[in-house]
């Protein structure tokens, strides 16, 4: 994983630049790296573009968002859903937590809301969906703007846990569509 401590010193060691190309292939992590890599790109001067290589899941998604110019390969994908949390305590501690998720997926609706264009209720219910995108869904939403011919990708599925290109996700966390699911 990229830390953003670790991303912002990559960011500065690139100097002045006018263009920086950014690769993502990932599950994604936590919410607040991902907000913070994807502040500190949105801020940047320099024209982003991102390329989707293979999975831009969770908080990765959200980093994405950050490009000028989001590209993706048709058999890319892409995948948004609420945040989440583990909580322990008694029922004060769940409101309390729930009522932070609700501010959280707040900043991820704006984060969303600046690329794409479409109003919050039609984000949230994409969040509230756990949505996986092909490439040409992701352009269709305004989550990417172009679609590039497909890359070779190796994959590998070992009951819940795909292989895409070296990056290991653990589906279980997620609650894929019947036809991915079934296919597993």
């Amino acid at each position: 994983e990229v830390t953003p401590a670790q991303f912002r010193e990559d960011l500065r060691a690139l100097g002045d630049v006018d263009e920086i190309r950014v690769y993502i292939n990932s599950p994604g992590g936590d919410v607040f790296a991902g907000q913070t890599i994807h502040s500190m790109l949105a801020r940047h001067p320099a024209t982003i573009t991102v390329y989707v290589d293979g999975l831009a899941a969770s908080a990765a998604s959200l980093i994405a968002m950050a490009g000028d110019v989001v590209i993706m390969p048709k058999n890319a994908m892409m995948m948004v859903h609420n945040p989440s949390a583990l909580v322990w305590g008694a029922a004060e501690d769940m409101r309390y937590m729930a009522d932070a998720l609700d501010k959280i997926r707040d900043s991820m609706v704006a984060a969303y809301r600046a690329k794409t264009g479409l109003d919050d209720d039609q984000i949230i219910e994409l969040l509230d969906a756990e949505t996986w995108m092909t490439a040409e869904e992701a352009v269709e939403l305004g989550f990417a703007d172009k679609v590039e011919e497909a890359k070779q990708v190796a994959a590998t599925i070992h009951g819940d846990k795909v292989v895409i290109n070296g990056v290991e996700m653990d589906l279980s966390r997620y609650k894929l569509p019947d036809r991915i699911r079934d296919a597993l």
